[in-house]
């Protein structure tokens, strides 16, 4: 009988694992891993990027351990990345350009000229190719290399230091995030 209710008890909770391992915000499911070579990262939160009444992207933070202190996670010299759904057809190559510029300022509180040739080099990513509906960007910081960004699996660019990583994840995950709500959904408050 015991040996029955162990069973039954380990059946149910790795079922409850598995069904919480991803997570569908907005009709954008997020994977409950990324890869990237030989790094992977679990799932730390999501949630969507709005504005007025618009949904514009959806977003999920992965880490090589969870954790609720955004901080640490853009501070730390460790794997990071963040994916980003574009759920809005508002969205185009000049409004996110526009986006993530005052993302930095908000992250860096409005003093980003010791970062302004990388700063300029990644909203770059975003005017190569017209951004649509439903395209992904992973922007991926593994220690050594940098910043990755990639569109719909495509290497656009590489920014070097652990600097630009920290401003680049301080726009979701600082004191003065582009959302608030969005910056809860990531660390999973």
């Amino acid at each position: 009988m015991k040996t029955k209710i162990f069973l039954l008890l380990t059946f149910l909770f790795s079922n409850f694992l598995t069904s919480t391992a991803q997570v569908t915000l907005n009709g954008v499911t997020l994977p409950a891993k990324l890869k990237q070579e030989t790094t992977e990262l679990v799932l730390n939160g999501g949630g969507i990027r709005t504005k007025i009444f618009f949904k514009l992207y959806t977003a999920g933070l992965y880490v090589t351990a969870k954790s609720k202190n955004g901080n640490e996670i853009a501070a730390a010299d460790k794997p990071t990345a963040i994916r980003l759904t574009i759920t809005s057809g508002m969205v185009d190559s000049e409004k996110m350009s526009e986006a993530i510029r005052e993302g930095f300022g908000k992250s860096m509180k409005g003093n980003t000229a010791p970062l302004k040739t990388q700063i300029d080099n990644f909203v770059g990513t975003f005017n190569k190719e017209e951004i649509k509906e439903g395209d992904v960007y992973e922007l991926w910081y593994l220690p050594g290399d940098g910043v990755k960004a990639f569109k719909n699996g495509k290497l656009q660019t590489t920014i070097a230091g652990l600097d630009f990583k920290k401003a680049l994840f301080g726009i979701w995950l600082s004191d003065t995030p582009v959302d608030d709500d969005l910056k809860e959904g990531l660390l999973g408050l």
